[in-house]
């Protein structure tokens, strides 16, 4: 059984996100997608916030399984009996990070494979900052993120219920 962890923050999950999640149920038997919970990085949302906004938009997705993860990534893998990391790539200016953290997990546990999927070009510029400075700036954010993130972006930032 193949099994890949996406791993991130997901704060939020934006449609990049779920392209690469959507796409990588073609490839893999199951797909974890692994929400960081790191005390040291500032979120909006909190871990629970995250895994309930991405249990919802994955819901119709059978292959998938969303938990949080303290820690190290290869740890979390390795507990999850998983072989393979996800990881998307919107630009080439993500390459040098990425392959950084590539070889570095190769580094702690050799068995393990990142493979990195580009996102779709339409999603090419997105991540989950600046969604959330758009919609803090009470901006347009639909073709950014599902629906039910809208409203729960829009109710963290300005506190109501739309």
């Amino acid at each position: 059984m193949r099994i890949a962890v996406y791993p991130g923050s997901f704060d939020p999950i934006t449609n990049g996100h779920l392209n690469i999640i959507e796409r990588a149920t073609n490839i893999f038997d199951k797909i974890i997608v692994g929400v960081a919970n790191n005390p040291k990085k500032s979120t909006l949302f909190s871990a629970p916030e995250r895994i309930d906004m991405i249990k919802e938009v994955t819901k119709n997705l059978e292959k998938v399984k969303i938990q949080s993860f303290s820690g190290l990534l290869i740890d979390f893998m390795k507990s999850n009996k998983a072989n393979i990391i996800i990881r998307g790539m919107r630009a080439i200016s993500d390459f040098e990070h990425e392959s950084q953290l590539a070889l570095m997990n190769k580094r702690l546990a050799p068995e393990i494979e990142t493979i990195f999927m580009v996102t779709c070009s339409k999603y090419s510029y997105l991540d989950s900052s600046i969604v959330k400075e758009i919609a803090s700036l009470n901006g347009c954010i639909n073709q950014l993120v599902p629906e039910i993130v809208e409203k729960k972006l829009r109710e963290k930032l300005f506190n109501k219920n739309i």
